[in-house]
This record gives C-alpha cells, sequence and structure tokens, in this order.
C-alpha cells in the first residue's frame, strides 16, 4: 500500500493510494485513528487493507493538497556517513560503526511545500536525498536478524543542508574544536522546512529488499544523485539493531538512512539550491518527493 496524509474539508485525514483516487481511512471506517502515526501504533495496517477497494469517501488524487505522511515522529533519526561513494566525495573515511544525529522535527515539510533559504545564510544551500525507515513496532534491542519486522515501511526525506559550517569541521584543531564544528555542522540541517518528508509511507511489501531500492535525485530536472542502497556502508537491519541498543524504538519513529553521493558541495565547482530551483527525489516503490525552493 502507499499511504498518505492529505487535507480534506479543512482537517488531515491518512488515506491509501487506489489509482487515481485516494480513499479517506477515517472516514471508511470510524475505528481506525485519523493520522498514519496513529494506525501505527494501534497497529492497524491490516485494517486499513481491507478498505482499500471501497468505493466510497474517494477524492482524486490530481489536485490533493499532501501533508508529511509523519508529521510528529517521536524519533527522527538521521544517519550520514553511510554510503561509500558519497564518502569519497567528501573525503571521509568509512566509518566502524554508524553515525547519527536527531534532526528537528520541527523542519518536516510535505511534497510540493517550498524549501525556504535561510535568510542568514542562502548561499549554500544543499541536498541530501535519503531513503528512509518508518518504524512500526516498538523494540529496544532487536537483533538484525528481526529488525525487518519492527518495518511498517518506507519513505523519502531530503536532509536539506546549510553546509556553510562544512570547511571548519576541516581546519579546526585540539580536542573540542572539531567537536564544536561538527556540531555547527549539524545546525545547518535544523532550519524550517529543512525536512521535506513524503509523498507517502509505503508499505515494505511495495518495497521488498531495501538493500537493492534505486534513488535518485534531480535539480531543475538534472540528475545530481543517482544511486543504490545497495552501497550503504551500514544496511536497514544493521542500523536498527546499532541503534536499538540506545533508543527504544517506537511506531512511527523514522531512521534516514544517509546520502548518496552527488551532492552540491561535493562537486567541482559546487552547486547549491537557488530561489526558483525545484529539487526532486526519487525512489523506486514509493515515489516521487518534490519541493521548490523560494527565499525566505
Amino acid at each position: 500500500m502507499h499511504l498518505v496524509m492529505f487535507m480534506r474539508n479543512k482537517q488531515a485525514r491518512a488515506g491509501v493510494i487506489d489509482g487515481e483516487d485516494i480513499v479517506d481511512i477515517h472516514a471508511n471506517d470510524r475505528s481506525l485513528p485519523p493520522t498514519l502515526k496513529g494506525i501505527l501504533e494501534a497497529n492497524a495496517l491490516s485494517r486499513v487493507r481491507k478498505i482499500v477497494k471501497s468505493r466510497k469517501h474517494r477524492v482524486p488524487r490530481r489536485g490533493a493538497r499532501l501533508l508529511p505522511p509523519i508529521s510528529n515522529p517521536g524519533l527522527l533519526l538521521s544517519v550520514g556517513m553511510n554510503y561509500h561513494e558519497h564518502l569519497k566525495e567528501m573525503k571521509t573515511p568509512v566509518p566502524e560503526k554508524p553515525a547519527a544525529f536527531t534532526k528537528s522535527v520541527a523542519s518536516i515539510i510535505a511534497s510540493g511545500q517550498p524549501i525556504l533559504l535561510p535568510a542568514s545564510h542562502p548561499d549554500m544551500v544543499d541536498w541530501e536525498g535519503e531513503f528512509t525507515v518508518v518504524i512500526g513496532k516498538a523494540g529496544h534491542r532487536i537483533a538484525a536478524a528481526k529488525a525487518l519486522d519492527h518495518v511498517a515501511g518506507y519513505t523519502i526525506v531530503n536532509d536539506v543542508s546549510a553546509r556553510d559550517w562544512v570547511a571548519p569541521i576541516f581546519s579546526s584543531s585540539g580536542i573540542m574544536g572539531p567537536i564544536h564544528a561538527w556540531e555547527h555542522n549539524l545546525l545547518g540541517k535544523m532550519m524550517p522546512t529543512f525536512c521535506p518528508m513524503g509523498p507517502c509511507l509505503a508499505t515494505k511489501d511495495e518495497v521488498p529488499d531495501p538493500d537493492d531500492v534505486r534513488i535518485v535525485t534531480r535539480l531543475n530536472g538534472q540528475v545530481m544523485q543517482d544511486a543504490n542502497t545497495d552501497d550503504l556502508v551500514f544496511s536497514v537491519a544493521k542500523l536498527i539493531e546499532y541503534y536499538s541498543q540506545f533508543y527504544r524504538f517506537l511506531p512511527g519513529d523514522c531512521i534516514t538512512t544517509g546520502s548518496p553521493s552527488g551532492v552540491g558541495f561535493g562537486r567541482n565547482p559546487k552547486v547549491f539550491m537557488k530561489a526558483g530551483d525545484t529539487i526532486e527525489v526519487e525512489v523506486s516503490g514509493i515515489g516521487v518527493l518534490s519541493n521548490p525552493v523560494k527565499a525566505s
């Protein structure tokens, strides 16, 4: 199934795509929660499957205003340094264990909404198209062999990043210098609108092998990233195993799995988004996340 959040009658509603329509889940079954996160918390995906072909409470997909599939995850864990080719372009060694940070939930926007260039730092705003895991079953200390049992499905995130603070990471010295530089670099990923998510949540049957998924990012129609998750340093299962040692994952939590090569900062000459651009991230089995870029 391809599940969405959308606006209907001025209310946020969960829906399931069927052909050219969106079936309103809650309107068809009032006992089901009105949000995708609520449906995951209720372990109710099997009940949603029963109404996919309902002829009632449908709206056309064309013109529907989509919302982020999960607008309020309890945890938005963003993994970095996780594609071999991206590490090469950023001149970074392959890590011995995963590295991640928590991205601001307040930065989440939907497909179609504008990415706003921050007035203070508008000139080095970059893209990072990322295949993203959505947790469906709570768990702590999850073995890799059982990790995918905890996955509800997948979505797409563009980990938009202001690169103004990348260079000091490589030039700072001492013990605390690199730490502070890295932390400041991460702040460049937290700006409002810097986490486009969508267009849908594809249940895991739509993406049967998360280790073989093509991901393509286009800037104004030009391909910038073209990769496959078979280039991941740490697979989806390994990421869940590693981070569940520390976190208790809950339904609706999201894990972005890292950016492939082809980011603007890694190019020669460097390329960054500017007002008037359109950035798209397409992932096989999920769809296309598309956002215009505007000045704030």
